[in-house]
């Protein structure tokens, strides 16, 4: 059997994904929404979450139409191909858009009956919210898997040309990554502009509580949690998922074809056949299989505490794991009996995953000293909050980057730079499930503030608070594993692209100054993204925070409780700052390793992308650990330590908690697109550079 005949039994598992979040959309659906406030409330947010989508796919549409044209030229008039390219990138970019809509819109749908169940049951409530976020979970895998084969399947079909076929559904990718910009920049921007001036007008200036409805910002930044965390967080794993296993295959068919391909290092796994492509999608699938089967671990006795919460979720991680080690040692002693290293290239991946998750949580959870030490510090004021806050996301990147620079080693050993793709393909296998843990947090978070806003029995917010304040941990955690995910990808969309180039090892000298030039400019790209991308939010909750005021002074007897706010003005204000400050950031990430690569040579394009991936990767951890831990921090002394809620220290821990609403929900997490997006627009244009690049310097 080719190896890419495998696609079929991936369609299934994938069709069977489908089937499981269509029977958890169809669950929620049928369970009680609670009073006629609740639906009201969350009517509102549902809506305000479909109108910015619609709104944000209205531009992601024009961008996509016009990319697409410009690869159809570049494969029908430059190279003289069919348009498969623009093919395939049309399919990932409306697979992404359309998993990110349906997982947003069950979460949007979830709250209620989360809030609802709250009243009640505990464990009803978390597998409410649960079921809500694997919704999401199990769509982003099954319409990624699900693409990625179909169109694996009809270009190798129409070609023949195995080659041809890899080479083509990098487009793919190239889509997955252009949403997952757009939705992870612009919904970052929208969830903290809205969050950030929902707390200084309301929380800081007026003295009210987070979700009191009398701030006219409050639905705006519920809207937030699910265009950013869901919605964006989606996107965001989807296109990691993806393109681990277009790098598989790429690096796949350089080490099956060595002797037409010059590989850049030597690979342990030359000289195997066709089932060198059928691994990857065939552990994705039984990702896929272990993620439907690991959900339904989670469950928790009533009353429970937050480490059995925790440990509840953790089942469903864990057990996916279990099952995916056991699945992928089948599947490579099936086809590789021989390149047995490369089951320790999964077991690698799948090990680093829960590791760097562990290490997330130790420094961004109140359980553990680096938050509870952070927290310490609000008793001398919001300054030497932030500074230790910035101290700590700092030394929280040493252990990811031992932990991931270990995967590479060990992965490399094992099965050499396929080995390496490999293991990330094994870390993103079990997605299903832990996206889903990812994806329950937004419903628990939107879950209490509908229960503040609904006026509902203290029972009920203490419980959903309990289900958010896990949801805070999985959603820290989550990024941890998005940015892990990411570096590992990264690296090997970046080999892939060396070797389609043609590069060898002496061609990435520094003594070169092109590439010299390529890793200064690397370097500095994230940096430049995470200006744009704060300054944006800075911008926007500064509009927030004048139409709050403007609202608190205009609308007589708001303040006082008699008056309804006007929450679509926030909702619209929100929306079109998103949409507009999205676009800059989107074109710096597909332009510049274009024009590098063009002007510099693919040499100083390929010390570019290794510059970019090793200063964002660390970055990436730096903010969303530091953002993770204020967060915390503030949690923990509104708890009662340090004085509690209305407390200097409390007052203190704000300030810092709004420094790192951008870091942790904005700029943090887009560097994971960033640095995978500039690799996979690369890959696809690596023929064009290696062809036309002017390479002016040389």
């Amino acid at each position: 059997m080719n190896g890419i005949d495998y696609g079929i039994v991936a369609i299934l598992a994938s069709l069977l994904g489908i089937v499981l979040a269509g029977y958890f959309t169809k669950f929620i659906s049928k369970q009680d929404r609670g009073t006629d406030l609740m639906k009201k409330i969350s009517d509102q947010v549902k809506e305000g979450a479909r109108t910015y989508l619609r709104m944000e796919y209205k531009y992601i549409a024009i961008f996509v139409a016009v990319v697409a044209i410009l690869l159809a030229v570049m494969d029908t008039v430059v190279d003289g191909n069919p348009p498969f390219t623009a093919f395939a990138f049309l399919v990932g970019a409306i697979l992404s858009a359309t998993a990110g809509y349906i997982g947003m819109v069950t979460a949007t749908n979830s709250s209620a009956p989360t809030t609802q169940a709250a009243r009640f049951s505990l464990n009803k409530s978390l597998r409410i919210a649960f079921r809500g976020g694997a919704v999401m979970g199990m769509s982003v895998v099954s319409l990624g898997l699900l693409g990625l084969s179909a169109v694996l399947l009809i270009t190798n079909f129409l070609t023949d040309d195995l080659g041809a076929t890899l080479t083509y559904v990098a487009g793919f990718g190239f889509g997955a990554s252009s949403i997952a910009l757009f939705a992870r920049v612009g919904g970052g921007i929208y969830t903290k502009a809205a969050d950030v001036g929902a707390d200084l007008a309301g929380k800081v200036e007026a003295g009210i509580a987070e979700d009191d409805p009398r701030n006219p910002a409050v639905i705006a930044d519920n809207v937030g949690d699910n265009v950013g965390d869901v919605a964006g967080m989606g996107a965001d794993l989807y296109e990691s998922y993806t393109n681990s296993i277009i790098a598989a295959l790429a690096l796949g068919w350089m080490a099956y074809r060595a002797d037409i391909v010059p590989p850049l290092l030597e690979s342990p796994v030359d000289g195997m056949g066709l089932e060198i492509f059928a691994i990857p999608i065939l552990i994705a699938a039984a990702g896929i299989i272990a993620s439907m089967v690991s959900i339904f671990f989670v469950r928790t006795k009533e009353d429970a505490s937050q480490e059995a919460l925790l440990n509840a979720l953790r089942q469903g991680t864990y057990g996916a794991a279990v099952i995916v080690a056991i699945l992928s040692f089948i599947i490579v002693y099936s086809l590789a009996p021989n390149n047995l290293g490369i089951w320790g290239a999964v077991i690698a991946g799948l090990v680093a995953g829960s590791l760097i998750g562990y290490f997330t949580e130790y420094y961004t959870s109140d359980r553990y000293k680096p938050t509870k030490s952070l927290a310490k510090s609000t008793e001398t004021g919001p300054a030497t909050f932030i500074i230790q806050g910035i101290a700590s996301g700092m030394e929280s990147t040493f252990f990811p980057v031992i932990i991931v620079s270990g995967t590479v080693l060990l992965s490399y050993h094992f099965a050499g730079l396929y080995g390496v793709a490999i293991s990330a393909v094994g870390m993103l296998s079990t997605l299903g499930v832990t996206l889903s843990t990812d994806a329950y947090g937004p419903v628990a978070d939107n879950a209490g503030g509908l229960a503040e806003m609904s006026g509902l029995e203290p029972k009920v917010r203490q419980r959903t608070d309990a289900l958010d304040s896990l949801g805070n941990t999985t959603a820290a955690t989550g990024k941890g594993f998005a940015i892990g995910s990411a570096a590992l990808t990264a690296l090997t969309l970046t080999a892939a692209y060396a070797s389609q180039v043609g590069l060898t090892v002496g061609d990435f000298s520094i003594l070169q100054p092109p590439v010299l030039v390529g890793i200064f400019l690397g370097a500095m790209v994230p940096f430049i993204f995470c200006a744009i991308t704060m300054k944006a939010v800075g911008k926007s909750a500064f509009m927030i925070v004048k139409e709050v005021r403007r609202q608190f002074k205009e609308i007589p007897g708001l303040i006082e409780g008699k008056a309804d706010a006007d929450y679509q003005r926030v909702i619209n204000l929100s929306t079109q700052s998103a949409l507009r400050e999205m676009v800059i950031p989107g074109l710096l990430a597909i332009v510049v390793p274009v024009v590098v690569g063009l002007v510099l040579g693919p040499a100083a394009l390929g010390g570019f992308l290794i510059a970019a991936v090793g200063t964002g990767f660390v970055l990436a951890i730096m903010m969303a650990n530091a953002g993770g831990a204020w967060d915390n921090a503030k949690k923990y002394i509104e708890q009662g330590h340090f004085g509690g809620k209305g407390s200097d220290a409390h007052k203190a821990s704000v300030v810092g908690d709004t420094v790192g609403d951008p870091f942790k929900d904005t700029s943090g997490p887009s560097l994971n697109i960033l640095i995978k997006l500039m690799s996979i627009v690369s890959l696809v244009f690596a023929g064009f550079i290696a062809n036309y690049g002017l390479e002016i310097f040389l």
